[in-house]
């Protein structure tokens, strides 16, 4: 019998020969996966070969698009509590003068700060209490996958996957719909699918500082990234009194505490008996790299077992979440209301071409910071002292961490028609009144699609509407000081389609009446079952609470 020691409770239940869906990995990859599923009615068995959650710390950074999937998941309000805004990314040469400053702003698109510091290790327990607490939702710690194997009884091995693990009572084996791996970069999935890395072609190993401490440190409650090929770091503050330093070092000797006064002596003055605990040293290797493909039949890869980038814009665990948003709601729709296969094949057509795209923007930070260490380094650094003095770069720069998303079968963008601006990229979520309560727009979207009109509805429109399980909510009258209203006018549309994910699928361009791209999403998003129960009809609590 295995014991749950992170859950606090003993798992007893039954275990079937089969499950909808088994995820492989319960990091935050993982159980936001499983949580996002569970929304939806999808239930999952999460394997990870820990008991309990790995206490050290790793990932520090989240975005804001980060914090509105955690907000999906259900876990956005314990999330605020352990987490603390930050002021954006510096550059600084080599004495630790600003080259360039890329700030973050308190509250983005999404509704939350820009760029928010945790402790990993807390963001996973407050996940899997979230699991515990979920009845779709179950974890076996402590035990060890063996074997992914799919029957091949569909075109490119689709149908039933088989999933062999061990524990300490033996062998078990589990037959699931799909199975989503989210074992990370030496993942065992990633060979089931027979998949290769593709080299990006950034290796460098760093030392690794994680420290709690009274003293007083020179911090701008933001990051600060030193560009000098010499000594290259970063630092940031993670918590109340939790730091972390990275340095590229010419060699893997463990710091002392000489070493270590010396290396973080432009941040504090670390006398003898100081209150300076350090929390953890280690070297790592940073990576650039990318799985050639994510899935195989019902089989996916999510996370750093589908890629790897270096840390230098807090991007790698975000970029494992965006994975899980963007392939949780397809999954849940062709297995629970019959969609087409090929709403599937999205996932990594959708998600790919972003993560390489960050990955490159890292690298690029990783080479601004060092210079390299070849004869061009001089070359570079000059080029980037100017580059930074670009007007208008930061706020480029930070626009380029979420571009929107390439022209495909779920993202209908025509030249010819308005709206261009708005698809492919996210709806904005302010705050907004519904029977006299403040909420985020999500909350009153619900998990579903949603059409967002400025204009009264078509009978097709309402029609399409339907046939999605789509929410329809005027703009007019929200309490969101017209925000959307106006987020419309400048798009040049009068309705738009938001995907569960809250992507922009399609528009209503202003004067048209109907959506444009019907045809080409139409066949894929069809369902054979009834969509889910839907709430009470958005326009009728609007009508009560609101006034237009």
């Amino acid at each position: 019998m295995t014991v749950d020691q992170a859950a606090g409770r003993r798992d007893t239940a039954p275990r079937p020969g089969h499950v909808p869906v088994v995820i492989v990995g319960a990091g935050p990859v993982g159980v936001t996966a499983a949580l996002l599923l569970a929304r939806r009615g999808v239930r999952t068995v999460v394997l990870e070969r820990h008991h309990d959650v790995y206490p050290l710390p790793r990932a520090v950074a989240a975005d804001d698009e980060v914090r509105r999937i955690l907000q999906a998941a259900g876990v956005q309000e314990e999330f605020a509590a352990i987490s603390r805004p930050a002021r954006g990314l510096r550059l600084l040469d080599a004495r630790h003068r600003v080259m360039a400053e890329f700030p973050r702003t308190a509250q983005g698109a999404h509704g939350f700060p820009q760029t928010s510091m945790f402790d990993q290790p807390e963001l996973e327990r407050l996940l899997r209490d979230a699991l515990a607490r979920t009845p779709e939702c179950e974890l076996r710690g402590g035990v060890e996958v063996v074997g992914v194997y799919q029957d091949g009884d569909g075109p490119d091995g689709e149908g039933p996957v088989r999933v062999a693990y061990r524990d300490d009572t033996g062998e078990h084996l589990l037959r699931a719909d799909a199975v989503l791996g989210c074992d990370g970069a030496g993942s065992l999935t990633r060979d089931a699918i027979g998949a290769a890395w593709e080299d990006l072609r950034f290796e460098e190993r760093w030392t690794v500082v994680d420290v709690r401490t009274s003293l007083p440190v020179r911090c701008w409650e933001g990051v600060d990234q030193i560009c000098d090929p010499r000594r290259p770091a970063t630092f940031m503050r993670i918590g109340e009194d939790r730091y972390r330093w990275e340095f590229r070092l010419r060699d893997d000797s463990e710091l002392d505490q000489e070493r270590l006064r010396e290396l973080i002596a432009p941040w504090a003055d670390l006398t003898p008996g100081a209150d300076f605990t350090v929390l953890r040293q280690a070297r790592y290797t940073f990576r650039a790299r990318i799985a050639d493909r994510w899935r195989r039949g019902r089989v996916f890869l999510l996370g750093d077992a589908a890629h790897l980038t270096p840390p230098f814009i807090g991007q790698g665990l975000c970029a494992g979440l965006r994975d899980a948003h963007n392939l949780t709601w397809k999954l849940a729709r062709v297995l629970r209301q019959g969609a087409d296969e090929r709403l599937l094949e999205t996932y990594e057509s959708e998600r790919k071409p972003h993560a390489r795209h960050v990955i490159r923007l890292a690298v690029a930070m990783g080479w601004a910071m060092t210079g390299g260490q070849d004869g061009a380094a001089a070359v570079r650094r000059g080029l980037l002292n100017a580059v930074v003095r670009i007007p208008g770069l930061s706020a480029a720069a930070a626009r380029d961490l979420v571009p929107v998303l390439a022209a495909g079968p779920l993202v209908h963008r025509r030249a010819r028609w308005g709206g261009r601006g708005l698809v492919g990229g996210f709806c904005p979520q302010p705050w907004v009144t519904v029977d006299g309560r403040r909420v985020r727009l999500d909350e009153l979207l619900g998990d579903s699609f949603a059409l967002l009109t400025a204009v009264p509805p078509t009978p097709s429109l309402r029609a399409v509407a339907d046939g999605l399980g789509a929410r329809t909510v005027p703009v007019a009258g929200l309490g969101d000081d017209g925000r959307l209203a106006a987020w419309l006018r400048e798009g040049r549309a009068d309705a738009v389609l938001l995907r569960p994910d809250r992507v922009v699928m399609d528009v209503v361009p202003s004067g048209a009446g109907d959506l444009t791209g019907t045809s080409d999403w139409a066949s894929l998003l069809h369902t054979t079952r009834s969509p889910l129960p839907s709430r009470r009809s958005v326009e009728e609590s609007l009508s009560r609470s609101t006034t237009r």
